[in-house]
């Protein structure tokens, strides 16, 4: 599966609500996985309160089923542990190394940046 696009999302937990943050991110793995159009999802902690999700899609399709998926409403349903309501950002996939099995394109061949 290729990775030509991305989205990319920081989050800054409450004082005193990052464990809830981190329990709410692992807990999207099972989630994701059952999630055909996401080619990779990586739920990531910059340090003691910020988090951020950066996942990759073959194509928009994937991209706006994932956006309409569990994990999603997950975020919006939580957006009280959240000092700022979540906003993905898209990106554009310039290249990837993906796992064995995957496929290993070059990332989006029209990205513009």
């Amino acid at each position: 599966m290729d990775a030509t696009i991305a989205l990319v999302t920081r989050l800054q937990a409450k004082p005193g609500k990052a464990q809830e943050v981190a329990n709410l991110l692992t807990g999207g793995l099972g989630d994701v996985e059952e999630e055909p159009g996401t080619t990779a999802w990586f739920a990531i902690r910059f340090g003691v309160v910020e988090f951020g999700l950066f996942m990759a899609f073959p194509d928009e399709v994937g991209r706006q089923t994932h956006l309409a998926s569990k994990v999603a409403a997950a975020l919006k349903d939580n957006a009280h542990l959240f000092e700022e309501t979540p906003v993905f950002e898209t990106a554009d996939v310039l290249a990837a190394k993906l796992p064995a099995g995957a496929s290993q394109g070059q990332g989006n061949p029209t990205a513009m940046r």
